[in-house]
């Protein structure tokens, strides 16, 4: 973690704590002297890290529920306010999986997913918001995004698009927060937690994080991928004073790679006086478009 970034005096919400990122943000937070609400489904696990963050000699209380609707969002900021007297900070981390190809992707699966993640983050930021509004000291909402939010990735029709959506927000209520001083980013980790270990080329070096032990060079810098440990940095900072001028953006970091993501921009066009017919699109098509089209998935390289 970069020297010289305080939090303290700051009080934080960070859903699904309970493990993985969420979890190793919060500790993060507490450590540069934020106050943290620990969200997470299970009482047992959310109080395993409030035991860790006071063990430190740090603060912390714990907001058990599932994310997703109104009161579960509600109680996060209410826990904040109650328990520390007000909320600077919140994290919307909480998610799950259901991946699935397209013709295998069940009503209940699309739904559990968007329902965590899409929902999750509109139902926390909307609560985070109308309290920072109120309160008129300005805030910090940060949301995590997704390589396959950005890339697209084969078997996460659901959690593409959740995630997708969340960067499409990042950037709408940057917008929409700006005269109230609140900054709004999302965070593009890439890490090997729990929801990496089960692909297959990934399960071998998550085993080796597990242990403890140092991950290659060449899977840290060049994929950008390393542990959940190595993201939370990124959410002190934002969490920061010195964050303050940075709004609206998609910043990933993963292993010892830390990078800024273009946001979708009209690339090349076009005109076609009168208006386009069919026939005139094929005409135009191949010399003008065919060698600009952008290529789709995440890109691993040499794993």
């Amino acid at each position: 973690m970069a020297a010289g970034i305080e939090l303290g005096g700051k009080v934080a919400v960070v859903t699904g704590a309970g493990r993985g990122i969420g979890r190793a943000m919060a500790l993060a937070l507490a450590k540069a002297g934020a106050a943290v609400i620990v969200n997470d489904l299970d009482v047992a696990t959310t109080d395993e890290v409030v035991r860790s963050i006071r063990g430190g000699g740090g603060k912390a209380t714990g907001a058990v529920g599932a994310i997703g609707d109104s009161a579960a969002a509600d109680q996060c900021v209410e826990t904040a306010v109650s328990s520390f007297g007000r909320l600077d900070i919140m994290i919307t981390n909480a998610g799950n999986l259901r991946d699935r190809v397209l013709w295998n992707t069940s009503d209940e699966d699309f739904d559990q997913v968007i329902a965590t993640h899409l929902r999750g983050t509109f139902t926390c930021a909307r609560a985070a918001a109308r309290h920072f509004r109120t309160a008129g000291e300005g805030g910090r909402l940060i949301l995590m995004a997704s390589l396959a939010g950005q890339r697209g990735n084969f078997g996460q029709t659901a959690y593409g698009a959740a995630k997708a959506g969340i960067a499409a927000m990042a950037r709408t209520w940057s917008m929409e927060l700006a005269k109230a001083k609140v900054t709004v980013n999302a965070i593009v980790p890439n890490a090997l937690t729990r929801m990496t270990e089960t692909i297959p080329v990934f399960a071998p070096y998550a085993a080796m994080a597990e242990r403890g032990e140092p991950l290659p060079e060449h899977l840290r810098s060049n994929i950008g991928i390393g542990t959940a440990e190595d993201v939370a940095p990124l959410a002190v900072f934002l969490s920061s004073d010195r964050a303050a001028g940075i709004s609206g953006q998609c910043i990933g970091l993963g292993g010892d790679r830390l990078s800024l993501w273009q946001h979708p921009q009209e690339k090349q066009f076009a005109l076609h006086h009168g208006g386009w017919t069919a026939e005139a699109i094929a005409e135009t098509w191949p010399g003008m478009f065919e060698g600009a089209m952008e290529s789709v998935g995440i890109e691993m390289g040499e794993i």
